[in-house]
């Protein structure tokens, strides 16, 4: 990036807001946080003065969070995901010379100091779910029924599941699915718990959009291949593919992830707040622009 040669980034100062999972979520989160980084190029040395994290232990803290934020001077207040909707809503609307961000959200209120970013994540979703069902042919699984995890209900997570859905069914169009919805972004025991039960059951591979509670796929999947069983896991948002690594020879239990770079966003962001061509409005990324994917790190 040009962060580094340009000394003015050192004069634009970011803070991203997240739910209680922040930046060790190893999804969604660390992937804004990655933007963070690669924008100021000095991996992780002005965290506390040039930009910084801050979680809020529930949605109580949302409003607070946002106002306090406004209320110092970071030049641009980063929030993700769509649970950040309604208090953003709010508080962009009394700091009108605030630049704001929001990731996975475009139904605010239109305003010059807030970019919405939004994902077409059924495009990197239905690639996995080929990727899914093309391994269960090659293993010579007859009838092989696939899950999907979610984290909170909401349009976005329904987008990954009906992609991951169409592309399965691309392939085995009568295959069996389940589904699941934890409720919550940060409990990997939820998803741990319902990947045993369901991979004991006959569930041949489980794809996971549910942040850090997605975690819980991954280990249950590692277990079982560790022990045998012919059984997979997909990931979300950052390749992680190694959260899946077990065993002597390195492989790793994470068939593929659904890379969906939330990066993009928190990069472009500061590019336009430091050389002024901010615009307030909805952005988009998909497919095309390389705002979705799938990961290619395993090799089966």
């Amino acid at each position: 990036s040009g962060a580094k040669e340009d000394a003015s980034s050192d004069q634009i100062k970011a803070v991203l807001l997240t739910d209680q999972t922040g930046i060790d979520d190893k999804s969604f989160n660390a992937a804004a946080w990655r933007g963070i980084l690669a924008f100021y190029g000095d991996e992780g040395a002005g965290r506390g003065t040039l930009y910084e994290n801050i979680t809020a232990q529930s949605t109580d803290e949302y409003i607070p969070n946002l106002k306090n934020a406004a209320e110092g001077d970071w030049a641009l207040i980063i929030t993700t995901g769509f649970t950040w909707g309604d208090a953003l809503n709010e508080v962009a609307a009394m700091y009108p010379d605030q630049n704001f961000i929001i990731v996975d959200v475009d139904y605010l209120t239109d305003r010059e100091n807030l970019i919405q970013y939004i994902y077409e994540e059924e495009q990197g979703s239905y690639l996995v779910g080929v990727a899914a069902a093309m391994q269960a042919k090659k293993d010579g699984i007859e009838n092989p029924k696939f899950g999907f995890i979610g984290g909170v209900p909401g349009a976005t997570i329904t987008k990954f599941e009906i992609g991951y859905f169409e592309g399965i069914k691309s392939i085995y169009p009568n295959a069996e699915f389940v589904d699941y919805y934890a409720n919550d972004w940060g409990k990997p025991e939820l998803a741990k718990a319902m990947a045993k039960d369901w991979y004991d059951s006959g569930v041949y591979c489980i794809f996971s959009a549910a942040g850090g509670t997605g975690g819980g796929t991954i280990a249950q999947a590692k277990e079982y291949r560790m022990a045998g069983k012919n059984v997979w896991a997909i990931g979300v948002d950052s390749d992680q593919y190694e959260d899946g690594l077990y065993g002597a020879n390195g492989e790793s239990a994470v068939l593929t992830s659904m890379i969906k770079k939330v990066e993009n966003s928190t990069f472009d962001a500061l590019t336009k707040t430091k050389d002024g061509t901010w615009k307030g409005g909805v952005v988009t990324q998909n497919l095309a622009n390389e705002g979705v994917g799938y990961s290619k790190g395993n090799d089966h």
